[in-house]
């Protein structure tokens, strides 16, 4: 009943920032927006048991640390350290979720016997730096740097293939692909080609990955 009670609540905190980003409200959308990862670490609290967990933590982790990225990716104003700040802290929660990845128990299912499953991965960080590299100028290290954080993020999701069941690996694999479709959109906005729903496609993508990734990975544990 409270995972029922909290989802609820952190899709219409999320409507509800979509919303208001577009229309007059009486709340501001950065509290709005605030409100979104502290519902989901309530999720992932109720549904796992603390301390005894390495990888608990290190989820929690990532969510608080994609939370300062929407607090200080939220603030008005175009101060690019506020972009370079909210960068870092998604990178960090990228890399929180990629180190519970690989170190899920298990098999791996990326090997020398199956590279191949690396190639879509390999192929979409190649066409979007190569698209996006001619608009980039003195951002070009940090957001290269980034991309090959959150596309081994996606790696790693793939490789939980024969560590977790069905339902948890393929809900954390949407999740991280997702989350990929959410910052490429915000990178080729901010970058190369502005678009007026840029903003919705961009929460509504990384809303929804933030969600899979998290109850697939509660997934897991469960039978």
């Amino acid at each position: 009943m409270k995972t029922i009670i909290l989802t609820a609540a952190y899709i219409i905190a999320g409507l509800a920032f979509i919303i208001s980003d577009y229309y007059s409200s009486i709340i501001p959308p950065l509290v709005l927006k605030a409100l979104l990862i502290p519902v989901l670490m309530g999720v992932l609290l109720v549904n796992v048991r603390f301390p005894e967990n390495k990888m608990h933590k290190l989820m929690l982790a990532g969510l608080f640390f994609s939370w300062a990225g929407d607090i200080i990716l939220g603030i008005p104003g175009s101060n690019p350290g506020f972009f370079i700040a909210g960068l870092a802290s998604f990178l960090i929660a990228h890399l929180m979720y990629l180190t519970v990845f690989v170190i899920t128990p298990g098999e791996n299912a990326i090997s020398r016997r199956s590279p191949y499953q690396l190639f879509p991965v390999i192929v979409a960080g190649i066409a979007l730096v190569a698209y996006l590299y001619k608009d980039l100028d003195g951002m070009r290290f940090p957001v290269i740097m980034y991309a090959t954080v959150i596309l081994t993020m996606l790696a790693g999701a793939i490789n939980r293939r024969m560590k977790v069941n069905t339902t948890s690996f393929w809900m954390v694999l949407a999740g991280a692909i997702l989350f990929i479709i959410s910052d490429s959109t915000i990178a080729v906005n901010k970058f190369s080609h502005p678009f007026p729903s840029s903003g919705i496609v961009i929460m509504v993508t990384y809303i929804t990955a933030q969600y899979l990734i998290i109850t697939g990975y509660i997934r897991q544990f469960k039978s």
